[in-house]
């Protein structure tokens, strides 16, 4: 019996770098743009936070291909504002959750809200971050209560003729269990 070569881990969850820039725009921008008409991140913006703050990132990658992906960066106010879109606050709190996308072969699987889970119990081993903002389309809001985001009510920015909901985690302030967590 010949043993089977494996070069690639089947499943991996990793912090992103620059170099993924190029992929994860690819999945952003049809994953967006046949919705919405616009993409949260335009590439050199996904560069620009990969490049800053890649520890608030993370990917989902299948024998070496990127599957699904979240992008944050650290935010320093209670509410977004447009300066949240393009900033990173090094000394923030918050993590602003910019964008969390599925390829397109991969959705209705379960993997966006796998990938947000692990994303969340991750940002627990953060000691700086507190909790977590994002703004999203009114359709997607019990997406992300199921993975226990409150809404906090409209969110002052509007893309075009998009209005979004903000929506909060509180990272700290629950009795989690750290054991086995591998903070």
């Amino acid at each position: 019996m010949q043993g089977r070569r494996h070069t690639l881990p089947a499943s991996e969850f990793r912090s992103l770098s620059p170099h993924d820039a190029a992929s994860v725009f690819e999945i952003e921008r049809e994953a967006f743009i046949s919705v919405s008409g616009e993409c949260p991140l335009h590439l050199d913006e996904v560069c620009h936070f990969l490049t800053l703050c890649p520890e608030l990132s993370l990917g989902w990658f299948e024998e070496g291909r990127l599957v699904a992906f979240i992008i944050g960066s650290l935010w320093d106010q209670e509410r977004l504002t447009v300066d949240a879109l393009e900033l990173h606050k090094p000394h923030g709190s918050t993590v602003h959750i910019h964008v969390l996308a599925v390829h397109r072969s991969f959705r209705q699987q379960g993997k966006g809200s796998i990938l947000l889970w692990r994303y969340l119990q991750y940002l627990r081993c953060l000691p700086c971050v507190r909790r977590a903002l994002l703004m999203c389309e009114d359709f997607l809001v019990p997406f992300y209560q199921k993975s226990g985001f409150r809404v906090q009510g409209p969110s002052d920015i509007k893309v075009g003729p998009l209005t979004f909901t903000e929506m909060l985690f509180p990272v700290r302030g629950h009795a989690f269990m750290r054991r086995n967590s591998g903070c």
